[in-house]
């Protein structure tokens, strides 16, 4: 028949206890059970100093406590706002450094995420980071220059009504072809 209790190597069941079960070693259960760490825990607890809340004492406590008091509900919030709002006219910085030709819209984009809580911040940094694909073939230059939005209209009139003239002709040439091919397929 089988005895009632069983042994472990690291623990005895029969016996429970904490030490037994953290796993201690014999060296480490004679320091324990001998009364050695009790015994400098206890000292350790006598001989605590007074705890002190501040360096500070009377009057010089007081002035410190309006002080920061000031600084955590006034400076504080402020200097979060302005970081806050630093942050999202990023991307239209980095836009008109990297002279984007969609800055301005970037621009908006940057004001509607003040807006909607910074939601549309990622969008406005992606976007001035890329390269429009589709300026290039509707505009001919992937870059506007500042002056072009204010460009005066060329001095030599003679030149720009010549060419209007043979925009015109070839307008007219082309209406008439477009006429003779309909009415063809109309008789057809």
């Amino acid at each position: 028949m089988e005895p009632l209790h069983r042994t472990c190597k690291t623990h005895s069941i029969d016996r429970p206890g904490w030490d037994d079960a953290v796993g201690l070693s014999p060296k480490a259960r004679r320091r324990f059970g001998n009364g050695w760490f009790k015994g400098c825990l206890l000292a350790l607890i006598l001989s605590a100093v007074d705890a002190r809340g501040s360096i500070f004492k009377g009057e010089t406590l007081d002035k410190v406590a309006d002080i920061l008091t000031w600084v955590v509900l006034v400076v504080a919030p402020l200097v979060g706002i302005v970081v806050f709002l630093l942050i999202h006219i990023l991307p239209e910085k980095i836009a008109e450094k990297k002279q984007h030709p969609q800055t301005k819209a970037i621009q908006c984009l940057c004001l509607l995420s003040l807006v909607f809580g910074g939601m549309l911040w990622p969008l406005a940094w992606l976007w001035a980071y890329t390269k429009p694909v589709i300026h290039k073939l509707a505009y001919g230059t992937d870059k506007l220059a500042h002056d072009e939005e204010a460009a005066e209209p060329p001095s030599d009139h003679a030149e720009t009504e010549a060419e209007l003239k043979e925009l015109y002709r070839r307008v007219a040439e082309l209406e008439t072809k477009l006429a003779s091919v309909s009415s063809e397929r109309r008789k057809g």
